[in-house]
């Protein structure tokens, strides 16, 4: 006898969309933002991104979408560390339709100076405490939320802040990257003393810097060979 199978039921379209959360370490913490140009939420700040293209991957969208939305592309952001955040998900997220958004984690060094593209009026850099306390589009506060504390984790129990000084660095070089993602003051010996503790961390080369406030030569060390920090180092909570 023949098996009477239930309709298949149509699916409801949406849409994936990518947003970025690049985050720029220098003398303070500060994100990049976009003024958006069209409706929804036109002229409100946003991270940069936009809609994944059936015939690309998200992380080709990611890197598409930065370099519309703000102009900067791979090579102005040498160095650069990205990762996947999160996704986002929340049905009224965007009131044009059901949207779906992988979210992105930047780290970079360097502070560029962006050019808003596509969507977007302007492009600037935001510091991260003002972005988090104003209005931005979507859901965009969340993800930036997210994304810090995603970028002070990281310091506790990797090695990613030599990443974020130059090639060669003093402790002093390397404090200044966790004080500033972590915005907070660390005490100068402890820190030092974790992190020569630390294998895998940093390498002492030859060579010592005299610092622009005077005092004795800094010993001026290179990145170690380890990714995870074993003890971590752990913020004041």
């Amino acid at each position: 006898m023949a098996v009477t199978r239930p309709a298949l039921s149509r699916p409801s379209p949406f849409a994936v969309t990518v947003d970025i959360v690049l985050l720029a370490v220098t003398e303070r913490l500060e994100v990049m933002l976009v003024r958006r140009g069209v409706e929804p939420f036109r002229d409100l700040l946003a991270l940069p991104g936009g809609f994944v293209q059936p015939n690309e991957s998200i992380d080709d969208a990611a890197r598409r979408e930065l370099a519309e939305k703000t102009g900067l592309t791979p090579t102005q952001l040498p160095g650069v560390h990205i990762e996947q955040l999160g996704t986002f998900g929340d049905v009224d997220r965007d009131p044009r339709m059901r949207v779906v958004s992988v979210a992105y984690l930047a780290l970079s060094r360097f502070r560029p100076v962006p050019t808003a593209g596509t969507g977007a009026v302007e492009a600037v850099w935001i510091p991260v405490d003002e972005a988090c306390r104003g209005t931005l589009a979507f859901d965009h506060v969340e993800i930036l939320t997210a994304g810090l504390e995603r970028a002070r984790s990281k310091l506790e129990y990797t090695t990613l802040a030599t990443s974020l000084v130059a090639p060669t660095f003093t402790l002093g070089e390397l404090r200044q990257v966790y004080e500033v993602v972590w915005q907070e003051s660390l005490d100068i010996a402890n820190f030092r003393r974790k992190v020569l503790a630390t294998q895998g961390f940093v390498v002492a080369t030859n060579e010592k810097r005299i610092s622009e406030s005077g005092g004795a030569p800094a010993t001026v060390y290179r990145a170690g060979t380890g990714k995870d920090l074993l003890p971590p180092i752990m913020r004041v909570r």
